[in-house]
């Protein structure tokens, strides 16, 4: 007898978890998505004559998740990397080229950190006696920050780790756990006890001469929706159900234990088993009878909501091409704007197909930061693209702009998270049988890691015996 699994929610954890279960005999899966689209915060939409990404427009290619899932689909040819492997920061009153040999914001070559102007003497100093420094190595998880002080001190995190890691996550990397943001630094730290030299023995190889540099990001040209429509067609000849504009109401566990009653619009249907791959709020709500204490934790969870912002320019209004993918800008400058994506430098293929038209994206908002998400979409725009005359010395008006908002879309992952989402999917996987997790809350916000959550979750559910 086939059994049907039921997944609740149609982000790209829980695609994913629909594409690992969608070939496995005695099967039936039912995709349920509360809005009126698949892909979450993988959203492509037309921007002029451009294909805008309104969330992620790239993700790590040194991570196998997402490569391997375009693979599986036919699409990974397609892929494309960044224009350019530079980009800038804000530090000391103007735009500053990161330097060679970063690994996640800890410097290797205190010479290409002197010649970028971005630390002051004072820091570079206390930087460069990190290798001298006494200490042992890292044990349990704790924050960034604090480690990062305490190794380099303020300057090199507060102008280079805190931007590069916490600008992913729209964090404060005083409070979030290594382990959990940085996972290679959290390895580094657990067998070196500096900083510096770990990263030194750990940098990627360089290219031979005449090769390029391995990809540190990759995209589809038309977008990261494209990765959304491979796997809509695929999940539909496939024979899964995807069920657009079904929000879940309500989880419970069916009579005797057996299966589960989900709650819908349309009524109470029976899932033999479920896997929730929904954000932490509403993960918190559909455990709250099933699974009080899970609840509790993804109830716990800090978020941070975020605004990206697209100006499209005249390409007349830029006197110099922009050399580089973009620029971060530290918490403590004070501007709304967190960071900058120079799209049309970045990429290639947004360049060739817009070349009298420049685009920016701007991010704006992170945690402890609501001024972006308080402005109406009219007061933002002027108010970035005002901070832009001072951060790039832009003054044109933008010819077309788009506001996207993505409230409460960043969880923040204090230390010790990973710790305690392996003791809850344990308690999980024991009391309640046939029920899986999966999302950007359990093991981190990138495209990779989330796919990895999602698949995850459906093998160990197609692993069980009958629930």
């Amino acid at each position: 007898m086939s059994e049907r699994v039921v997944i609740i929610g149609g982000g790209i954890a829980g695609l994913a978890a629909a594409h690992e279960l969608a070939d496995r005999p005695g099967l039936t899966v039912t995709v349920l998505e509360s809005s009126e689209r698949l892909g979450g915060k993988l959203h492509t939409e037309p921007f002029g004559d451009l294909a805008l990404d309104t969330g992620p427009d790239a993700f790590l290619a040194r991570r196998p998740e997402a490569i391997t899932l375009c693979r599986e689909l036919g699409i990974d040819g397609e892929l494309v990397s960044p224009n350019h492997g530079t980009a800038h920061l804000w530090s000391r009153g103007r735009l500053r080229r990161l330097p060679a040999g970063l690994m996640l914001g800890i410097p290797t070559d205190f010479i290409a950190v002197a010649r970028s102007g971005i630390l002051s003497i004072g820091g570079l100093l206390r930087a460069a006696v990190e290798p001298l420094l006494p200490g042992g190595t890292l044990q349990g998880d704790v924050a960034l920050g604090a480690l990062v002080r305490r190794r380099l001190g303020d300057e090199v995190h507060e102008r280079l780790v805190d931007p590069l890691v916490g600008g992913i996550n729209a964090g404060d990397t005083d409070q979030l756990g290594i382990r959990s943001v940085a996972p290679q630094l959290a390895d580094l730290a657990a067998s070196h006890r500096s900083l510096v030299i770990g990263s030194r023995r750990h940098r990627p190889p360089k290219a031979a001469p005449g090769q390029p540099l391995p990809p540190v990001f990759l995209t589809h040209p038309a977008g990261l929706g494209r990765i959304v429509e491979a796997l809509d067609d695929r999940l539909t000849r496939a024979g899964v159900e995807l069920r657009l504009a079904s929000p879940v109401i309500g989880l419970a566990r069916a009579h005797e234990g057996q299966g589960f009653s989900v709650e819908t619009h349309r009524g109470v249907e029976h899932a033999d088993r479920v896997i929730v791959a929904t954000p932490a709020p509403v993960t918190a709500r559909l455990l709250a009878s099933i699974a009080p204490d899970a609840a509790g934790f993804f109830e716990s969870i800090e978020h941070a909501s975020v605004v990206l912002v697209a100006l499209s320019y005249a390409r007349g209004d830029f006197p110099e091409p922009l050399d580089g993918s973009g620029f971060l800008v530290p918490r403590g400058e004070g501007f709304l704007t967190t960071a900058c994506s120079w799209v049309s430098s970045k990429w290639a293929h947004v360049e060739a197909g817009a070349p009298n038209r420049v685009l920016l994206r701007i991010s704006a908002g992170r945690v402890g930061d609501e001024r972006a998400m308080a402005l109406d979409d009219a007061g933002l725009v002027a108010r970035l693209a005002s901070e832009l005359g001072q951060l790039m010395n832009l003054t044109a008006t933008p010819i077309e702009t788009r506001v996207t908002r993505w409230p409460e879309a960043f969880p923040q992952f204090a230390p010790g998270h990973l710790d305690r989402v392996r003791a809850m999917k344990v308690v999980i996987g024991e009391s309640i049988p046939g029920l899986a997790l999966a999302g950007a809350a359990l093991g981190g916000v990138g495209i990779p890691a989330c796919i990895q959550s999602g698949r995850q979750a459906a093998a160990g559910l197609a692993a069980l015996g009958n629930p």
